[in-house]
């Protein structure tokens, strides 16, 4: 009975070896970057990107990994070189291959002028005329090709790769140069000029390498990145530094969401990957400061995947639609509302026919959209412009003092269409100073304005307060308050009665229109220095 005992101890020691190796293998298995057919991307993308996994082997030396989480606080005099002489080596080698130069060229027509036209010496009906005409008259036109160039990277094994979508815009011709030089003609599958993402695709002979996308939302400041592209046409430079800053907003679209770099950012470089030390990619480097060294800007890889899948499968974005335009809540503003502080967007105006029309108002502030909190204002036309049409959604406004609740159905932002959620912002400041007059005939026309209700501002004078405020020449007031009392202005008459209200240090917000859109301006009256 002892025989066969052991012989079935041994049989489960088998088995638990073989386990274990199988459990050690594809623990290597994924670590080399072989991945098991039931390891599907976050969100079911894993036929277009890789999703990055902590999973997968880090950049960093696996001695000196550690989760950021649990990094105590530095002491005075911390040592911060643990991360190894060849960490960035590592990383340069491990991603260079995935990154692409791409040059474009489109054709460009420029007409060439010549001499005036000059008649025939022998009178109209010359047989020569034509002759003259010809020779003396506009030389054809002249063609020639426009190039330029840019950085992407491989996101697919059969050819997708990603880039900006100024990079690619409005080219004849699109040509993608891989690092062991190869060169494929390359097919634009969508754009997206409002985040600035295009997608395009290559038919190469061989499978390519391909760089796994990270998560942007869980960048920290300070964090170590590099960027590789080909600034000034430098094929596959790389360079390091930190994330200087998140949530940038600096006029480039509607959905301005900017990662900061001070890793070196150049011409050349748009398009080329923002990769963490794990080797991961968390930003597409888009654009650089005009004057200032050091500063860079990349979109969110997060923006990224959002994008991504419907440029694929129909070569464009859809996006939902609000209709309102809004401004940023300043101190002043929030005072003049009532508001205890400035979260939330103000709306300055509704767009005629859009899904906010006779839901939302002028003076209204959203401070939460279908459940999610508005606290900055440029948070706002991302969370609308990622909600599908059709959907009912509430909104938290504040209005007149107490909060209220809304239900808006989406609608969808055409092409031709303004987003529907336009920036504006005006600042306040400390002295007063304009001139009006009521809107007359002529000037309605002028103005190309249909209702006359109101007064136009013709003067304001330099370094007062509406200057500084940002009430400008042109401007049509239509409302005036003073202490949280409105008062409606249709003509001069009703101008001069509320201005005559207004008491030394007091707040005074103007709703005006301007080249067809509204927003608010708030002044405040400085006080006497007598």
């Amino acid at each position: 009975m002892s025989e066969p005992r052991r012989g079935f101890k041994g049989v489960l020691f088998v088995l638990l070896i073989a386990a274990i190796s199988l459990g050690a293998g594809l623990k290597l298995a994924q670590r080399f970057g072989f991945k098991s057919p039931l390891n599907l991307s976050v969100g079911g993308k894993a036929d277009l990107w890789t999703e990055g996994t902590p999973e997968e082997t880090p950049v960093v030396p696996k001695e000196v990994e550690t989760e950021v989480a649990e990094i105590p606080l530095p002491e005075a005099g911390h040592d911060f070189s643990r991360l190894g002489p060849n960490t960035f080596v590592d990383l340069a080698r491990q991603l260079d291959k995935t990154v692409v130069n791409i040059s474009t060229t489109k054709v460009v027509q420029r007409s060439r002028p010549g001499f005036p036209m000059i008649p025939s010496p022998f009178g109209e009906g010359d047989p020569s005329e034509d002759f003259f005409q010809r020779f003396f008259g506009d030389l054809p036109p002249q063609i020639f090709k426009q190039r330029s160039l840019g950085s992407g990277f491989i996101i697919n094994k059969e050819g997708f790769i990603v880039t900006n979508n100024h990079v690619i815009e409005n080219a004849d011709e699109v040509r993608v140069r891989l690092s062991d030089e190869k060169e494929y003609p390359a097919k634009v599958v969508g754009r997206d000029p409002k985040t600035d993402i295009a997608l395009i695709k290559v038919d190469a002979s061989e499978e390519l390498p391909v760089a796994a996308l990270g998560d942007s939302d869980q960048l920290q400041i300070g964090e170590w990145v590099v960027a590789i592209g080909n600034p000034f046409g430098l094929s596959h430079t790389v360079t390091i530094g930190i994330v200087s800053a998140k949530g940038r907003v600096i006029g480039a679209g509607p959905y301005d969401d900017f990662v900061q770099t001070d890793a070196s950012i150049n011409p050349g470089n748009s398009g080329g990957p923002l990769i963490n030390l794990r080797g991961e990619v968390i930003g597409i480097n888009t654009a650089i400061h005009a004057t200032g060294q050091g500063i860079g800007f990349a979109i969110p890889i997060n923006i990224a995947k959002a994008v991504l899948p419907p440029l694929k499968e129909a070569g464009k974005v859809i996006r939902g639609w609000l209709g309102v335009t809004i401004q940023k809540v300043t101190p002043d503003l929030a005072e003049s509302f009532g508001l205890k502080g400035t979260e939330g967007a103000l709306v300055s105006g509704v767009l005629p026919g859009s899904p906010a029309e006779g839901k939302l108002k002028q003076g209204d502030v959203i401070v939460q959209f279908d459940g999610k909190k508005i606290s900055e204002m440029h948070e706002l036309p991302a969370f609308v412009a990622g909600t599908s049409v059709g959907k009912k959604v509430e909104l938290e406004i504040f209005r007149e003092n107490k909060r209220q609740t809304v239900e808006i159905e989406i609608g969808e932002l055409k092409d031709e269409m303004v987003t529907g959620e336009q920036i504006e912002e005006e600042d306040a400041s400390e002295k007063l100073g304009l001139r009006a007059q009521d809107i007359t005939p002529e000037i309605a026309r002028q103005l190309r304005l249909e209702d006359r209700n109101g007064i136009v501002v013709t003067d304001v004078e330099a370094g007062s307060v509406a200057d500084f405020g940002g009430i400008q020449r042109g401007d049509v007031i239509r409302e005036i308050s003073v202490d949280g009392k409105d008062h409606k202005i249709a003509n001069m008459q009703d101008y001069t009665s509320a201005i005559s209200s207004i008491r030394e240090s007091a707040l005074v917000r103007f709703r005006i229109q301007r080249e067809g859109g509204a927003l608010f301006i708030v002044i405040r009256v400085p006080a006497s220095t007598e």
